[in-house]
């Protein structure tokens, strides 16, 4: 999931959560609200046995880098990233972020638009909005869009709103916010997706390098989901943590961007978290648009 500032690679500080002795496990995810919603009683040390992390702030773009790359220890992704990477990292089956209703939305200055042969701003060309954006073009523009052009994702509704390009897709806090430009909504991804498959919308993926060992693999999936549940039972206790990164956002707004994308799949994907997963990726192959998933891929060690 993309964030709409310029990300942080300084590692924040945390309280160690077992003992000094061992090095902590390096970790990034997005200031979205969703993520330190999600991760703020692991960070900062309320998980008993849970290993100590070491976090860095970063735009998914970032993350999805790291993760080709082979950087650090555990990752928030994008779901479209991982046909490239699962031979190296395991996909944790908690932590991440899909859902219902809350898709990507295609956004234009004028109401009903036909978007062939049109420019559309992405914030990327590799994360899931994009891989849905594709997928609902393929079935509703037969003509096929024009230019994609990749931008910051809080230079888009800008964008869009002066005339810089036909349409924009958006994410994340967009979704209450695209109004306050004088913008339209020409269609939701998640509608379409939901609509096609009956599925839950895979957005962001947690991941950690399998050289970890099945062991430790098995220590962070339970750590994340313990800490889901804490964030659930006391959400006040993460209010300051949230609000600290959630670049000057609202409140309500990083309310309803938790209550929107931290969920039951958060806490386990589940059968119908591992199928909507499944068929995004197999959809996505089959267009063209990311490498087929080899059997097992999913699976958890």
């Amino acid at each position: 999931m993309t964030s709409p500032t310029e990300p942080s690679q300084t590692p924040q500080p945390t309280q160690p959560s077992q003992s000094s002795e061992t090095q902590p496990l390096k970790i990034a995810y997005s200031p979205c609200p969703n993520d330190t919603f999600v991760f703020d009683a692991w960070a900062h040390g309320r998980i008993p046995g849970a290993p100590a992390l070491d976090v860095t702030f970063a735009d998914i773009d970032i993350t999805n880098g790291m993760a080709e790359r082979g950087e650090f220890d555990v990752l928030k992704v994008s779901y479209a990233v991982l046909p490239y990477v699962l031979d190296e990292w395991a996909l944790l089956p908690c932590g991440g972020a899909l859902g219902r209703g809350c898709g990507p939305l295609v956004l234009t200055r004028e109401a009903g638009v036909d978007l062939t042969g049109r420019t559309v701003a992405v914030p990327s060309e590799r994360s899931t909005a994009y891989m849905l954006f594709r997928l609902w073009a393929a079935d509703t523009v037969p003509g096929g869009v024009g230019e994609i052009v990749v931008m910051p994702f809080h230079e888009i509704m800008p964008a869009v709103r002066d005339g810089k390009v036909d349409a924009g897709l958006v994410i994340h806090e967009a979704r209450f916010t695209y109004q306050n430009y004088g913008l339209h909504k020409l269609a939701d991804m998640g509608e379409h997706w939901e609509r096609t498959t009956g599925l839950p919308i895979p957005l962001g993926a947690i991941i950690a390098r399998r050289a970890l060992g099945e062991a430790t693999l098995g220590l962070l999936a339970e750590s994340a989901r313990a800490s889901v549940r804490a964030a659930w039972d006391d959400p006040e206790a993460s209010r300051a943590y949230v609000m600290e990164h959630a670049q000057e956002m609202d409140a309500a707004v990083a309310d309803q961007h938790i209550g929107l994308y931290v969920n039951e799949f958060t806490a386990d994907l589940g059968e119908d978290g591992y199928a909507a997963v499944r068929g995004l990726l197999t959809r996505a192959a089959a267009e063209g648009l990311v490498p087929a998933l080899a059997p097992g891929a999913l699976d958890f060690p």
